[in-house]
């Protein structure tokens, strides 16, 4: 009867907010712990961003970190947007294994995508959109196989788009224009069967080495078959007219060459005084 009534207790307090739903995960102090370390903050945006904090960031859906969201004691949303962030993204995001948003987007972030990224199987939105990133779209990141949306614009992006990108079944945003993306497009990307979300050029466009549907065709560096006509007659042309000027000249030349040899012949004939 003592362990119901205790258990009783328990609940009761644990519903009107006394005791926290969950302990603190050491993975999340990790993750929070690194990524403030790689991050610099010019205008002191995460003040709150302490290590003491980070030791215990949640009490159930409560957080104490701005730009955090918890569920059930763990870090669930991470959405730092827009607070003139320099750094580069830790790769021990990682250890926020219940993470199933990050939102970096409209920093100065630098360096790479973090291949690690891929261990966060809950991750549903990554979007590290207008920032500076450069190096290649790591295809492990097709390992969070739940990503829905995917948004890399405005970055410095290189390299191909991994096809594997293409194979995510829930994916229905994609977007890395403005970049310096070079080679095909996926066709698992540009021609999606079924009811998968398909994507229109915007998705592509701004990527002077990227290819191929939905974007328009190349403007070919070569001469167009106009042009290849165009010259033809131009040139035939102008052959023409130089065929004609050199035989015009050539008759003026003989007729010349006629009349002193006809002057010539003349003055044999004229008596000498």
């Amino acid at each position: 009867m003592a362990a119901v009534y205790t258990l009783l207790m328990l609940s009761l307090l644990t519903c009107a907010g006394l005791l926290p739903l969950s302990l603190s995960d050491p993975n999340d102090e990790s993750c929070l712990t690194h990524l403030s370390e790689s991050l610099k903050d010019p205008y002191k945006n995460l003040q709150n961003w302490t290590k003491s904090v980070f030791s215990n960031p949640c009490n159930g859906f409560t957080s104490y970190l701005p730009g955090a969201t918890c569920n059930n004691g763990r870090i669930y949303k991470l959405s730092l947007t827009n607070l003139s962030l320099q750094g580069s993204i830790s790769p021990f995001l990682s250890n926020c294994t219940n993470l199933q948003s990050l939102d970096l987007s409209s920093n100065a972030l630098t360096g790479s995508i973090p291949a690690d990224l891929q261990t966060l199987v809950n991750l549903a939105v990554l979007n590290l959109s207008a920032n500076r990133l450069d190096g290649e779209i790591p295809p492990q990141i097709t390992l969070c196989a739940y990503l829905n949306v995917i948004d890399l614009h405005d970055n410095l992006l290189t390299g191909q788009i991994p096809a594997s990108v293409g194979l995510l079944l829930r994916l229905s945003a994609f977007d890395v224009s403005n970049n310096r993306l070079t080679g095909p497009i996926p066709t698992t990307l540009s021609n999606r069967s079924g009811n998968l979300p398909k994507f229109n050029s915007t998705s592509f466009l701004g990527n002077k080495g990227l290819y191929g549907y939905p974007l328009p065709p190349f403007k070919g560096k070569g001469l167009s078959v106009l042009a290849i006509v165009g010259i033809g007659l131009g040139s035939g042309f102008v052959s023409l007219v130089l065929s004609f000027t050199g035989v015009c000249i050539w008759l003026k030349i003989t007729e010349q060459k006629m009349a002193l040899d006809q002057e010539g012949k003349i003055s044999q004939l004229m008596p000498d005084y």
